[in-house]
């Protein structure tokens, strides 16, 4: 796991857009691989995963591929790719992989930032004439937050129209759907905190330029269940 270093919020290479919102919440910030994200913002966070929580991922590495051989692609590189459209599958190295469709696949980091799957993927992908497999920059494209909790159904409720109750919508499926009017991609994947629960978790990705949007009213629809914005360490502890 990588550690984190004590930062001020306008220190390192990279910062989320909600940094602004973050620290007037009495966030607490500290670098993580050359970005600076969120730590804390209160002692009970890890309580708080268990209730109703907002996590800002934003800063963790993801990537993006498409194209007509873009399964083929991502297949001779070792990424176990879904069975069907709308469906994620975790990776050997911890990361998650969802198809978006037939040629569009997403690849988001672990929580723990120690899988190599996103970066490494960008990094031996080169423009081929031959090969109709195009990177997609996500990390520039994506903002993503991280919805946890026991009220997590009912507060999703109240800004989109899917129903995500445990029999209708399993782990690791994929919607790709409206949150609070704007387009998003919403994928289920449970979290296991450090005292061995598990908690019903959704990885929201939405457009980089309207997160402060959403953040505002993921924020007031989660005010109702007593949810809160949580740092990483709780998530890694």
């Amino acid at each position: 796991m990588n550690e984190f270093v004590t930062a001020a919020p306008e220190s390192g290479l990279r910062r989320s857009q909600l940094y602004r919102k973050q620290q007037k919440a009495g966030a607490e910030f500290a670098g993580l691989n050359g970005a600076t994200v969120v730590k804390q913002f209160a002692a009970d966070d890890a309580q708080q995963l268990k209730s109703l929580a907002m996590v800002d991922l934003s800063m963790l590495p993801r990537s993006g591929f498409k194209g007509r051989q873009a399964p083929q692609w991502l297949t001779q590189q070792g990424v176990d790719i879904p069975a069907a459209p709308n469906r994620a599958t975790r990776q050997q190295d911890g990361s998650l992989v969802a198809s978006l469709s037939v040629q569009e696949h997403l690849i988001l980091s672990d929580l723990q930032v120690t899988a190599d799957k996103p970066q490494q993927l960008e990094n031996i992908w080169q423009m081929d004439a031959d090969t109709a497999c195009y990177s997609l920059p996500r990390s520039d494209s994506h903002a993503w937050l991280l919805l946890t909790g026991e009220h997590l159904r009912d507060m999703l409720a109240k800004v989109c129209g899917i129903d995500f109750a445990a029999e209708e919508f399993a782990n690791h499926q994929v919607a790709q759907t409206s949150v609070a009017r704007l387009n998003s991609i919403l994928i289920r994947d449970d979290v296991q905190l450090a005292d061995g629960s598990t908690v019903l978790a959704f990885h929201l990705l939405c457009d980089v330029s309207s997160v402060e949007f959403m953040w505002d009213c993921l924020q007031d629809a989660m005010d109702e269940f007593g949810g809160k914005p949580a740092g990483l360490a709780a998530l890694l502890a």
